[in-house]
């Protein structure tokens, strides 16, 4: 069992094609929250430099770091033991974040005019697959963007943030998780994984499959949000990455999340039981995304029903 693979460009194609596209994309969302994009429309050219800087990057300016980190020295400690423990509460990731507004690497050749350039062309391809997943819903053009980044008629921008995430080799993978597994809090992620070093799975029907490297492909996933304006249509899903013995596991996260003064509910329109028979009538509250932050930073490696339930009494 592998995750959909889906031709994006053939969202352009004749009626036909672009009628499968939209079928696949809403399977997708539907029955897996995860699913791959090739011909996405993100030069070869510009992601081929994406890789080139975020590897010059993690070599020049955190590998010592990381080698030197309390995270090593634990790991090492608990790895002399032999007792078979593991370590726990932790991820075997170095992350950085990339925002509009924050300081970014300075010292790397090239990487801030690159990702500048590679956050630009993610963030239209966001906005592109939230406007199919718009149509595929049957909400109006431009809703679920609306709703993530108006204020009472206002725009407040949405949050659009970039992690770049390298996962080391690790001598005893078994003793550590590279990432916890979690859902995602916010709304759509767009994932420019590794092209070799696997270690990213996802959990479907009880069971956790690998997310397939496959060159230059994008891999999207639906977060809590979109779960919610869906009423339940589409869901967050369950993933983790894995540590590994072999390779630095690359991984450029790009989150397009609702403004944090934003307030998220069911779609109006999905709430007419007509529209949606197999779901109940409203099993998501309304809430501002801050409020749902607040609880999702506390409780990222739970269950998110909890959540839910949390953020409708705040």
């Amino acid at each position: 069992m592998a995750i959909p693979v889906i031709d994006f460009s053939k969202i352009n194609g004749s009626s036909e094609e672009r009628a499968k596209t939209m079928a696949q994309i809403a399977n997708g969302c539907e029955e897996w929250g995860f699913f791959q994009l090739v011909n996405h429309g993100i030069s070869e050219e510009l992601l081929d430099r994406v890789k080139k800087v975020c590897s010059d990057y993690f070599k020049l300016e955190r590998e010592e770091g990381f080698n030197n980190s309390q995270l090593v020295k634990s790991f090492n400690d608990l790895a002399e033991k032999k007792s078979g423990e593991k370590l726990e509460n932790v991820d075997w990731e170095d992350v950085i974040t990339l925002l509009d507004d924050n300081e970014w690497p300075s010292h790397t050749p090239g990487f801030k005019e690159t990702m500048t350039e590679y956050r630009a062309e993610l963030k239209k391809l966001a906005e592109k697959l939230m406007e199919i997943m718009d149509e595929n819903l049957g909400l109006p053009k431009g809703f679920i963007k609306k709703a993530f980044n108006e204020v009472e008629g206002e725009n407040e921008g949405a949050f659009f943030g970039t992690k770049v995430s390298h996962y080391p080799p690790c001598p005893n993978p078994e003793l550590v998780t590279g990432l916890r597994a979690h859902t995602d809090a916010g709304g759509l992620i767009l994932l420019f994984q590794d092209d070799e070093v696997g270690g990213l799975q996802i959990l479907k029907d009880g069971q956790w499959i690998d997310v397939q490297p496959l060159k230059n492909t994008i891999v999207i996933n639906t977060g809590d949000q979109i779960e919610v304006l869906s009423n339940g249509r589409y869901k967050s899903t369950w993933h983790r990455v894995l540590a590994t013995s072999h390779g630095n596991r690359r991984s450029i996260a790009s989150f397009y999340n609702p403004s944090l003064k934003a307030t998220i509910a069911p779609a109006p329109q999905l709430l007419e039981s007509s529209s949606t028979p197999h779901l109940p009538l409203q099993p998501y509250p309304k809430f501002v995304f801050g409020d749902y932050m607040s609880i999702y930073v506390q409780q990222k490696f739970l269950p998110k029903e909890p959540r839910f339930q949390a953020v409708s009494a705040v």
